[in-house]
């Protein structure tokens, strides 16, 4: 796990052009899922384009340690053949998932409708996380909890043996919280209902009904997303084509965008309807950027993208659209450095509790670059068109999405952009570097060329 390794700065040094077809890591929503759905299916689920991140690693390790086998294969696929749901056993070890904030908020969900116990550690970062958000609906479902103060890692869980089902309203907008509580009702007999006011990323409703769960979603009178699932069903193996990550496609998009003369085609990219807002902001910021081929892959649509410099305006983000792009602000926050006039974007009180306070580290980022921003608790306005743009060092704090940011800053910028550690990349896009070196990208590490 990176979270235990030395902390390797890595400078981004600004870019003649970018251009090339490239083809980004898998999802890692997808990935995470296409795991924990195969180890609790009866059979063998195959999966291709798993992204091997850590994070995604870290799910693996957890779905091993009750039972499930997982393998790599020669061409690259991956099997998992389960134990099914119901049937987990009691992991003999601590379960550490490093810096994975999805894949320990599910399989929490997963194992605290369980008759067993585990003990979930983290690195820093996922160690001051909120998981009160997930264990309270856990509790009211019969899981034992014993926490750190604030219910965060480490923390112990212990399933119920009779775990009842549940109606919950989802305090928030939060894709892991509503998908901890429906693989909580897997295990519980009856039905488990979700509201969800505020729709968010749909993977786990889609691929639960793939996978043969009973599961309807429908709108209440209130316009609210009401969520059933049917406890208990019998899930069935699948084959799965992981298709490319839209949060990981961002960063070679707007750095297509930003650095003068580049042409950039990203292959197969997931097109969900909850995870486009970045792709409409730009365009609406005037992005040329071209959805190409079209078509679908497992349920999901994809398409090819193919992106040229722009010049962007700035605009104001609807706030309503924050859940389908909230991974995606630090990297938008970049673009919105080289566009006319003010970025303003509301609503994003959900960064203050990502892998770092997003918001917070965007801001002292930008400022550190020579780029004006205001930072209130949930809003920053970002001022573009400022000169001599770069020179600085940005602090990641372990979050990895800071750090690719910030090195698109530099691909584009005046002056290099160092971040402090490169190393956490890999958390979610471990290619990142050669990816864009290959699209003609010039990063250093510590003061020398980088591999």
């Amino acid at each position: 796990m990176s979270h235990g390794a030395s902390p390797s700065p890595l400078s981004a040094h600004s870019a003649k052009a970018l251009t090339g077809t490239i083809r980004v890591p898998g999802d890692k929503s997808i990935s995470h899922r296409s795991l924990m759905f195969g180890a609790l299916a009866v059979g063998r689920t195959t999966v291709r384009d798993l992204l091997e991140s850590e994070d995604v690693l870290a799910t693996a390790d957890a779905m091993r340690a009750v039972g499930a086998k997982i393998e790599k294969h020669a061409d690259g696929s991956y099997t998992v053949d389960g134990v099914g749901l119901g049937s987990l056993l009691e992991p003999d070890r601590v379960i550490d998932f490093g810096n994975a904030g999805t894949g320990v908020r599910l399989t929490m969900g997963i194992f605290g409708t369980h008759d067993i116990a585990a003990t979930f550690v983290g690195d820093a970062s996922l160690s001051g996380r909120p998981m009160g958000r997930v264990l309270d609906p856990l509790r009211q479902m019969g899981t034992n909890v014993v926490a750190r103060d604030g219910d965060r890692l480490p923390a112990s869980v212990r399933g119920a043996k009779d775990p009842v089902p549940l109606t919950y309203r989802v305090p928030m907008p939060s894709a892991q919280v509503k998908s901890a509580v429906l693989l909580a009702g897997l295990n519980c007999p009856g039905e488990t209902t979700v509201i969800e006011p505020i729709p968010t990323r749909d993977h786990t409703e889609k691929m639960l009904a793939g996978f043969g769960a009973e599961i309807s979603v429908t709108l209440n009178e209130a316009g609210e997303r009401v969520i059933k699932l049917q406890g208990q069903p019998e899930l069935k193996p699948q084959n799965i084509d992981v298709p490319a990550d839209p949060s990981s496609a961002a960063f070679p998009i707007v750095a297509a965008l930003i650095v003068p003369g580049s042409d950039v085609t990203i292959e197969n990219v997931m097109l969900n309807e909850h995870r486009t807002g970045l792709i409409t902001t730009l365009i609406e910021m005037g992005g040329n950027i071209e959805l190409m081929n079209k078509r679908s892959a497992g349920g999901e649509e994809v398409a090819d993208i193919r992106v040229r410099a722009s010049q962007l305006k700035g605009i104001t983000v609807p706030a309503k659209r924050a859940p389908s792009m909230i991974d995606e602000y630090p990297v938008l926050a970049v673009a919105a450095a080289f566009a006319e006039g003010d970025t303003f974007m509301p609503g994003l009180d959900e960064l203050r509790v990502k892998e770092s306070d997003r918001l917070a580290a965007v801001a002292r980022g930008l400022e550190a670059n020579g780029i004006p921003c205001v930072e209130t608790e949930d809003t920053l306005t970002v001022t573009g068109g400022a000169n001599n743009i770069g020179g600085g060092t940005v602090i990641t704090h372990l979050d990895h999405r800071i750090a690719m940011s910030f090195l698109v800053l530099g691909m584009a910028a005046h002056k290099p952009v160092t971040v402090d550690d490169g190393a956490v990349i890999a958390t979610s896009f471990p290619t990142f570097k050669s990816l864009f070196s290959g699209l003609g990208a010039d990063f250093s590490k510590n003061g020398s060329a980088a591999a």
